[in-house]
């Protein structure tokens, strides 16, 4: 069922795992963080749009989502290092 989420109909797939990885990060939840993360450099996503992304968590979620902000931000920056 969750494949069938993430195919692309209405919403495009990069829109989709960004909202993947606000609902990842408001759950605190790094290894779906991380999964997301992936996802959304697939679909090409912009470091300015994983940035976006996670300040609507950060705004969601308030201080209990800043661990996994640090997280994440570790998680961007090797991936966009190999890229």
């Amino acid at each position: 069922m969750d494949n069938k989420a993430y195919e692309e109909v209405a919403i495009p797939v990069k829109y989709k795992e960004l909202i993947g990885l606000v609902g990842s990060m408001v759950l605190r939840c790094n290894d779906y963080i991380t999964y997301h993360i992936d996802n959304c450099v697939d679909a090409e996503c912009t470091k300015e749009e994983l940035n976006e992304a996670m300040n609507i968590a950060l705004v969601i979620g308030g201080t209990t989502v800043i661990p996994h902000l640090h997280h994440a931000m570790d998680v961007i920056e090797e991936k966009y290092s190999i890229l």
